[in-house]
């Protein structure tokens, strides 16, 4: 399905690598001529993609023909945002952090014949390391740093970008790249525009409020169509007779092109029908949760992942956030009407959000696997966004509270989950913007202490692997301090947006403790 606008009309060319390279693209990615898929994929035409076909075609099959050399010539990778940059050891990681802005800042984009990359007409901050585009929540939190720093005119910015994106490809994707056009990521927008609304505002929830109500409407979609005999939509579940909940999915059921070669080798190994498995695998990278025990088995293979049978308990949260932000701008622009709808929308949520996902034995929300009707044991962090956006319970959240003291709570902070799984969002590994949705939960609802433990836990972990060196990462390993973060598809990256965000905000937040 691709993607339209408001007319009805098809989107800006978007047309993906693999849809203008074919068989170029496959023969690349098999190769391969790089370690990383997504180099390949990122990688930018030197000419017309129909004259590197055609010199394709003619030279391929030639004695001797060496395809990495022929792509070195006829493609140019991305340099990644801190090639060219040195760090400072000696200044302080906020100093370190300002610096970076302008090595993770882009202008807005120029088109480019045969690039996966969508151009956006306003500039951004991109996460660093291998992720040259703009990601969708990754932003919120980098925005939350921007803050800090002043930064008001790049946060709208960014605002206007995502707004553009929801009305030229229909929502916000994965990220401003082609390949990412059949899914999104956790709807953070409505947050975004909270953020901003709160330094300039409550005009900037009327600005924003067409944008707002067609990401709504997005995650929504065919809810209306749902019945007894037809429950599953794409992203919206019936469960009982009218409990209507979010999942997470991606409407391209094929092997992801930035990670091609993984996802053909993974397919081979499970045995699983294609659409099923990379349904399952890319539903996952739309969590952001790119992966996790949450989507696995038992086993804890990712052969047997099962995201798009899984009710998350974070996006149904951020579900709720998104109505009740709706309630804020109609209320801006005196609409009473819908201003009233969504009330009752978001009381539903609530209410809804509190009888499926509250997990008794475990002490927190977790997930819902809706083809056995049963709460799933899994615990992690994204129990705790009930807290963060403020649907919990106030009993819950004090147990909730009590569990993440007794197992969640280590040296560098928080971990991801209770269970090592290998994979990137599970122990032993911390991402900051999980230690601040539980921090900012926690403050929610008044577990004050506890909010300032992991704080202070989760800033000296940053600031120590600063020291010995000089990066900002992607995660961490909050298990073992002396170790860096491990698991996942690719390396540790170096940068990073959303930790530098976390970092600023939490660091200004102790100032006035």
């Amino acid at each position: 399905m691709k993607p339209t606008t408001d007319n009805g009309q098809p989107a800006t060319n978007l047309k993906s690598p693999k849809e203008i390279f074919g068989d170029l693209f496959v023969a690349l990615h098999e190769l391969p001529v790089h370690p990383d898929g997504k180099v390949i994929t990122d990688a930018v035409p030197q000419a017309a993609p129909p004259v590197i076909l055609d010199k394709y075609a003619a030279e391929k099959d030639k004695p001797g023909f060496d395809l990495k050399a022929f792509f070195n010539k006829h493609f140019k990778t991305a340099a990644t945002p801190a090639d060219d940059f040195e760090s400072d050891t000696s200044q302080s990681v906020e100093q370190h952090i300002e610096r970076l802005w302008d090595v993770l800042y882009r202008p807005a984009d120029t088109p480019g014949e045969g690039s996966s990359l969508i151009p956006l007409p306003h500039p951004y901050i991109v996460p660093g390391g291998r992720f040259n585009e703009i990601y969708y929540w990754d932003s919120y939190f980098t925005m939350l740093g921007l803050k800090v720093s002043g930064r008001f005119d790049l946060i709208e910015a960014m605002l206007d970008n995502f707004a553009h994106l929801i009305d030229t490809v229909g929502f916000i994707p994965n990220g401003n790249r082609t390949y990412y056009t059949g899914r999104s990521q956790p709807p953070f927008f409505a947050l975004m525009v909270e953020l901003l609304a709160e330094a300039k505002g409550k005009e900037i929830y009327v600005k924003y409020l067409p944008a707002l109500r067609k990401e709504y409407d997005f995650w929504m979609e065919g809810a209306e169509d749902l019945d007894e005999n037809n429950r599953v939509g794409e992203r919206v579940v019936l469960l009982g007779k009218k409990d209507k909940l979010n999942r997470y999915y991606d409407r391209d059921q094929r092997a992801r092109e930035e990670m091609y070669g993984e996802d053909t080798e993974n397919l081979a190994e499970s045995g699983r029908a294609a659409e099923d498995f990379f349904l399952d695998v890319r539903a996952a990278c739309e969590s952001g949760w790119d992966f996790s025990s949450r989507w696995l088995q038992e086993d804890l293979q990712l052969t047997g992942i099962r995201t798009s049978e899984i009710i998350p308990v974070d996006l149904n949260c951020l579900m709720y956030k998104l109505e009740t932000t709706l309630v804020k701008a109609y209320k801006a622009k005196r609409d009473r009407e819908n201003q009233v709808l969504f009330i009752r929308k978001s009381k539903t949520r609530f209410s809804v959000i509190n009888r499926y996902f509250w997990n008794t034995v475990a002490g927190v929300y977790c997930d819902y696997h809706f083809p056995a009707k049963k709460l799933l044991n899994v615990k992690s962090l994204a129990g705790v966004y009930p807290l963060f956006c403020e649907a919990a319970k106030k009993y819950r959240a004090e147990r909730c509270a009590q569990t993440l003291q007794q197992d969640f709570l280590r040296p560098g902070g928080l971990v991801t989950s209770t269970v090592e799984s290998g994979q990137q969002w599970d122990a032993p590994n911390g991402w900051a913007p999980l230690q601040w949705i539980a921090v900012q939960g926690l403050r929610n609802y008044r577990q004050e202490d506890l909010a300032k433990k992991i704080t202070k836990n989760w800033l000296a972990l940053n600031r120590k692997v600063f020291k010995e060196t000089g990066k900002m990462l992607e995660k961490y390993n909050v298990e073992d301090i002396s170790l860096l973060s491990g698991g996942g598809e690719y390396p540790v990256q170096d940068g990073f947006g959303w930790t530098n965000g976390v970092f600023l905000a939490l660091a200004e937040g102790t100032k006035t403790e």
